[in-house]
């Protein structure tokens, strides 16, 4: 399953296949209330989120974190989602979208910015680990960039190129990471970003996962 002569899709996980929108923020206003911020709404929040990370809680605080800051809001972040995504799932139509992309002979991937040890079990636990060739996750400190992943993903896939490659995100970033490697990119506006900030980027938008893949087909044609 897939060649250099076959379209590769690289998915996001957190926003894009994993619907945690509702456990981010409240991660999020968890570890807000350690520096006394106001909660945001998830309006509020897409139209603010960016990466890196730090980046964020600047434009909320006037000025970068402390190390000692973003060390703990880090911690509290990660401690309340790990006890709330389990509420979570699977986008709308993830299952049958996958398996049809597999089924026509093409190939698919994902590159989270997630920690590893974390992301490839719950990947496992969904049951849909088999449609893809690598699944990778962080392996470093978190509040990073994902171009340097980006590039260290695909050329673990030795057949793939990436002028037949699309990533299909909810961030930013997702599209940043794609350009870095000279491949395309369609951003869903079901995770972290507000609709208008998605479409400074200047790729396409789509707002369901069943858009994002037929615009990926198209990309890759």
């Amino acid at each position: 399953m897939g060649t250099h002569r076959d379209a590769h899709i690289v998915w996001d996980w957190n926003g894009t296949l994993f619907h945690d929108v509702d456990a981010v923020i409240g991660a999020t206003n968890a570890a807000f209330a350690e520096l006394g911020l106001e909660p945001l709404t998830l309006e509020r929040y897409r139209e603010l989120y960016c990466v890196p990370v730090p980046k964020f809680y600047e434009r909320l605080l006037g000025r970068l974190p402390t190390e000692t800051e973003w060390e703990r809001m880090d911690t509290i972040f990660h401690r309340y989602y790990t006890e709330h995504r389990v509420a979570c799932g699977l986008a709308d139509g993830v299952a049958e979208l996958l398996a049809g992309w597999t089924s026509s002979g093409r190939s698919q991937s994902i590159l989270s910015m997630y920690g590893h040890e974390e992301l490839v079990p719950l990947v496992r636990g969904f049951g849909i680990e088999p449609h893809f060739l690598r699944v990778d996750g962080r392996t470093g400190p978190s509040g990073g960039s994902k171009a340097e992943h980006m590039v260290r993903h695909l050329d673990a896939l030795t057949d793939i190129v990436p002028e037949r490659t699309v990533v299909i995100g909810d961030a930013a970033d997702d599209a940043l990471a794609a350009r870095h490697v000279g491949a395309r990119a369609v951003l869903y506006t079901g995770g972290s970003h507000s609709r208008a900030s998605l479409e400074s980027v200047g790729v396409p938008v789509v707002d369901t996962l069943a858009e994002a893949v037929a615009e990926a087909e198209r990309l890759a044609a």
